[in-house]
């Protein structure tokens, strides 16, 4: 059972108490520390180091190894036997023997870093989408036996599966056990994932904070072309990556009121926030391996439970569904990610479960740092915290109200340490996304936090009035308190660049437009210094090395390097250059992308009931042109299934002109567009683009008149495991969203990367991606962000008309359904009267334009668009996360790495 604390404090002070025995466990066990801090051991019996040293447990490094760790887990940690051991099993066996490989570079690793005590980063982050965890782990794990690298493999993956091939398994089934972690959803949780794997490859002592969702944000189901959100049951059969750390539980209280005893009235002072519910934060910590080091780091997750779980007087009254309503009211809180907002429940779920996440990492962060018996001045020297996002912000006023009310600080004093530790990172230049909490809604949730605002805002407008007086338009547009709305309301955004010292954008052109629109009443504040540009990246060992293995083999032998060291430095890609024009290159090349094609396909057929989407006769000569992403209307699926409309339309009026369909493949060569990506719950349009994708698709796949020419698919459920078969088989993949919309986006780095081309606008990274690959090697269309604001002015005044093709698309949307009069009308009303926002009228014509280039170049001149891919991958060495990592660490954390000694 829990202990049981009356509030954060007693929690610190018991673990403060609980951390002085440390030395004299350290003295103890010092025959388990890593080989560079056993110096410390000196006063153990020599008997006693030895019998230690004798049954330390030991990693495996070869094949015999794995295999003696494999049976040991099936039949002790498993109850099974042998001989009936499934595939299951054998993924869960397979998965706890690397995990113990793991963990004991772990344990060396935190215990590396709490003996010498350097700076740490603390990444908090509401999404990781991590994705299956075997395969990365395998490939990441440090290993110095390398007996199997004939198998085309020189990690741990390649004895891994020679023992697994002679247990009677086959390594590839016993992956497709493992379900994608339903921690995240988009671009905003795989960045997350990937800066985990360059922190823990660069040897950054940093750990990520997160919350264990039962669900995710649930499992997307396409049914009559509608998408249905069903629950994700990944932990059905429980993870064996985690470890559930009962002993850590953290009390967070909700509601209540602040009771100031002494008679104090100033909210300044520390203050006691007496809590009207209250729930536990249990930790469960993920080890994250770095690549080709012995460095491993924590993602620690939090799970909501109750502080009691049944009410055992209920229950005897016979009010059996009350005996469990704390359970489930505490559960509910980490069930699902981004609980639906559209009403106020949905609303007061969303804020309960950021302060409960934000909370429990703040009371470990706090609790680590006493242990150093440090001076509260040199929090900042130790602690770095990265906001990705405005979903953290809360941290900086639990911060503030754990330093004031319960370390009994000066509250200038707490508030000048919190300006030096805290960094957030932007990802949105749309002011319609920034996130904001009614105020009523805040005070009666955190009645103590909202004191804290009203306080930070004070000091923080007075500050701006004394630089900028009577200019009371930028009060209004800094202050963290929203006046002019219908209802008052916390803005996150603006607290989370008061409270930070350094704000980030995630690509150059997004950087900058946060400064000229959205935060430029802040550049006139703060100067331009405090706000900077990291542009977002990718790691190579996860989206080329594990989800493209052939081409990783194939470039590691071009650039004579075997060991794929260049997954280290992906500078070294730059030697693919010279191989640009060889034939025999280009040939191998382009075997490589049939073989992933032919993979997609098969996942298609799959997902399709076992019917052929795709003819695999025609497919090495097939366009692959796929648009993978989060469904919204500023990403502008709608101007893709548009386009699909206007070839289809136009292909049929050939045929119906006499034209023979050789004439009309001419034209318009074989091509196959596929889609994937959720829309949130409530995003009625969102929803309206995925049916209408669907429609499409039930129309033109069964239109036998054009012969297999054009073929459309929407992938259901699309995820991190999905994304690593659809990426590799791209020839050209969709980056058209409106321009000054995409804060950079990261699958366009993922395709590139994997030698697919991008259509897309001068938006986001494509705008950084277009400078090291060069313009040639990519199909840019569209207007650009400057003209936005006065083409959607003209909009709103009826001062343009859509051009005719566009308007023949438009007219023609109604037929492709069936089923309701009218149903896609919102969806074109909002181009043709609703003043066409993201401007898919706009650019239409342009978008058509770019893609005739491109059926011309494929279909035409294999040999050129090769030459493309093939440069373009040499390029895209700046793209790694790595890279990334270094520029966080030496711009905004200032933290250094912390290797091995042996490394």
């Amino acid at each position: 059972m829990a202990p049981s604390f009356s509030n954060t404090n007693d929690v610190i002070r018991e673990e403060s108490r609980a951390s002085q025995l440390v030395p004299r466990l350290t003295r103890r066990l010092s025959g388990f520390l890593p080989r560079e801090i056993k110096s410390i051991d000196a006063t153990i019996p020599l008997r006693s180091r030895n019998l230690w040293k004798k049954n330390n447990i030991q990693k495996f490094e070869e094949e015999e190894g794995f295999e003696k760790k494999f049976v040991t887990h099936v039949e002790t940690s498993l109850a099974r036997s042998m001989y009936n051991c499934d595939e299951l099993a054998a993924y869960e066996a397979t998965s706890m023997a690397v995990r113990d490989n793991l963990l004991i570079d772990w344990s060396a690793t935190q215990q590396r870093i709490t003996t010498r005590d350097p700076k740490r980063v603390y990444y908090l982050s509401l999404e990781f989408l991590m994705g299956k965890a075997l395969d990365n782990a395998l490939i990441n794990m440090s290993s110095d036996k390398q007996e199997f690298s004939s198998t085309g493999d020189n990690t741990s993956r390649g004895y891994v599966k020679h023992a697994l091939d002679d247990l009677g398994f086959n390594l590839e089934d016993v992956l497709q056990k493992e379900p994608d972690a339903a921690l995240g959803n988009g671009g905003l949780g795989r960045l997350a994932a990937c800066f985990l794997d360059s922190m823990a490859t660069k040897s950054i002592p940093a750990w990520g904070y997160g919350l264990r969702y039962e669900y995710g944000i649930f499992a997307q189901k396409i049914i009559n072309g509608y998408q249905v959100e069903t629950p994700d049951y990944w932990l059905n059969f429980g993870n064996p990556w985690e470890i559930e750390r009962n002993e850590i539980q953290v009390p967070i209280t909700f509601y209540g009121y602040v009771d100031r005893n002494n008679g104090d009235t100033t909210t300044l002072s520390p203050s006691q926030w007496v809590g009207g519910e209250r729930v536990l934060a249990v930790a469960y910590d993920f080890p994250v391996p770095g690549f080709k080091t012995t460095s491993v780091n924590n993602l620690r997750l939090w799970r909501a439970k109750p502080t009691t779980e049944f009410d055992f007087a209920k229950f005897n009254n016979g009010d059996y569904k009350n005996s469990v309503d704390e359970q489930q009211k505490a559960e509910s809180i980490t069930a699902v990610l981004y609980p639906n907002d559209n009403f106020t429940k949905g609303k007061e779920l969303r804020l309960k479960q950021q302060y409960f996440w934000c909370a429990a990492s703040l009371s470990d962060i706090v609790r680590r740092f006493k242990k150093s018996r440090r001076p509260w001045r040199e929090f900042s020297d130790q602690v770095a915290i990265q906001l990705n996002d405005t979903h953290p912000t809360l941290a900086i006023v639990e911060l503030q109200r754990i330093l004031v009310d319960l370390e009994k600080l000066d509250w200038h004093e707490a508030w000048s340490i919190i300006t030096q530790t805290f960094a957030y990172t932007n990802h949105t230049v749309m002011l319609e996304a920034l996130e904001k909490w009614p105020i009523d809604l805040f005070g009666s949730l955190l009645p103590r936090h909202l004191e804290i605002i009203y306080d930070i805002n004070w000091f923080f407008l007075k500050d701006v009035q004394k630089k900028f007086p009577k200019d009371v338009d930028l009060l209004r547009n800094v202050s963290i308190i929203e006046e002019a709305s219908p209802e008052r309301q916390v803005r996150m955004a603006n607290l989370a660049i008061v409270g930070s010292h350094t704000v980030n954008g995630v690509a150059e052109l997004h950087s900058q437009l946060i400064k000229t629109t959205i935060f430029r009443d802040f550049v006139r504040v703060f100067g331009e210094k405090k706000f900077t540009n990291v542009t977002n990246g990718i790691t190579p060992r996860r989206w080329l090395r594990q989800a493209n293995p052939e081409l990783a083999k194939l470039i590691g032998e071009a650039i004579h390097d075997p060991e794929q060291n260049f997954l280290l430095n992906m500078s070294k890609l730059n030697g693919l250059t010279k191989m640009a024009d060889d034939p025999d290159f280009q040939t191998k090349w382009d075997s490589v992308k049939e073989s992933n094609k032919h993979r997609l396909a098969d996942l298609i057929k799959d997902l399709n009931g076992g019917v052929e989407v795709i003819n695999r006769e025609h497919i090495r000569h097939t366009l692959f042109d796929i648009q993978v992403k989060r469904m919204h209307e500023y990403k502008r699926q709608q101007l893709n299934i548009f386009g699909v409309i206007h070839r289809y339309l136009n292909m049929k009026d050939m045929l119906k002109n006499g034209k023979s369909i050789e004439e009309v493949a001419k034209r318009y060569p074989r091509k196959v567009s596929i889609f994937g990506g959720k829309s949130a719950p409530g995003y009625y349009m969102a929803k309206l683009v995925i049916k209408l994708i669907n429609s499409v698709a039930d129309v033109v796949n069964n239109d036998e008149e054009l012969q297999d020419l054009l073929k459309v698919f929407f992938i259901p459920d699309y995820n991190v495991s999905k994304a690593e078969i659809i990426i590799p088989a791209s020839d050209l993949s969709e980056h058209i969203s409106t321009a000054g919309t995409e804060a950079s986006g990261t699958s366009n780095m993922k395709f590139v990367m994997n030698g697919g081309l991008i259509i897309g606008t001068v938006d986001g990274a494509n705008v950084e991606i277009t400078r090291e690959i060069g313009e040639d090697n990519i199909f840019l269309f569209g207007n650009l962000s400057e003209n936005v604001e006065n083409l959607r002015f003209k909009h709103q005044y009826n001062e343009t008309e859509l051009p005719p093709s566009i308007t023949r698309v438009l007219n023609a949307v109604e037929k492709f359904t069936s089923e309701y009069k009218n149903e896609f009308k919102p969806l074109t009303d909002s181009i043709k009267y609703h003043g066409d926002y993201y401007l898919v009228s706009d650019d239409f014509d342009s978008y058509i334009a770019a893609h005739d280039l491109v059926d011309d170049l494929y279909h035409h001149n294999k040999h050129e668009w090769i030459k493309k891919s093939i440069i373009s991958v040499a390029n895209m060495g700046f793209f790694s996360s790595d890279r990334c990592i270094d520029e966080y660490a030496d711009t905004i954390w200032n933290v250094e790495p912390l290797k091995p000694e042996s490394s």
